[in-house]
């Protein structure tokens, strides 16, 4: 047997759906919304720190302006203090703030120039360490401890990185220093175990990552800061 409602229960009836019904939406949108907050702040937290050293290079080198230098005398001039002449130049030079820049400036370009290569070669370890043909047991666990060294020079060349710009050119040059030794500890760990062969393409970028820090610490070591 059918059921009669009177006209007013039955508004009351869809009034009452209407109100949950949008109730349901708000707590939807409550949650999507605090998904959203809390995935946005994961990807915040996980580029301050790059976000930060950017920063801190800009307003050092945006602080510079009296040194403008178009025709590259400074830079030249600074080079020729270094190891690498010609690496130390064309690293500046490549550099579009580099004609802003005073001689500090110049120092955190070629540490971030060095930071870039640590990064890259972290990196390139990683790639390696997870490749499915790589699945050899000691192989992969020098590959491991070479990537804990390359991770750890680019945290002491972001310590160089500050240091520069706090004008501590003792701890910067030091910062530098340990940078470019930890590629050796890596290598070593090879020669530790003479069935593995060190990837050519490492040995690259040691090379490279020493170079350029050697370029970086004879710009420092200019500074006469002893």
């Amino acid at each position: 047997m059918l059921t009669r409602f009177s006209t007013s229960h039955i508004l009351s009836l869809l009034f009452y759906s209407q109100q949950s019904y949008h109730s349901s939406q708000l707590k939807l949108e409550a949650c999507w919304n605090q998904h959203f907050l809390d995935h946005t702040h994961t990807l915040v937290m996980a580029s301050s720190k790059i976000l930060y050293h950017l920063l801190l290079l800009f307003f050092v080198l945006g602080d510079t302006r009296l040194y403008v230098n178009g025709d590259t005398k400074l830079m030249k001039k600074t080079c020729r203090h270094t190891k690498y002449y010609d690496l130390c130049f064309s690293s500046l030079k490549s550099d579009p703030t580099s004609s802003n820049a005073d001689p500090r400036g110049l120092a955190m370009i070629m540490v971030g120039v060095a930071m870039a290569n640590a990064t890259s070669t972290s990196s390139y370890l990683s790639s390696q360490l997870h490749n499915p043909a790589t699945n050899d047991t000691t192989f992969k666990r020098v590959l491991k401890e070479c990537l804990d060294k390359y991770t750890y020079a680019g945290e002491s060349l972001q310590a160089s990185v500050q240091d520069l710009a706090d004008q501590v050119y003792d701890y910067a040059y030091m910062h530098v220093s340990a940078a470019k030794d930890y590629p050796n500890v890596c290598h070593n760990l090879f020669k530790q175990n003479p069935a593995l062969v060190y990837p050519p393409e490492l040995a690259r970028r040691e090379n490279a990552l020493k170079h350029i820090c050697d370029v970086a610490m004879g710009i420092i070591d200019d500074f006469n800061w002893y």
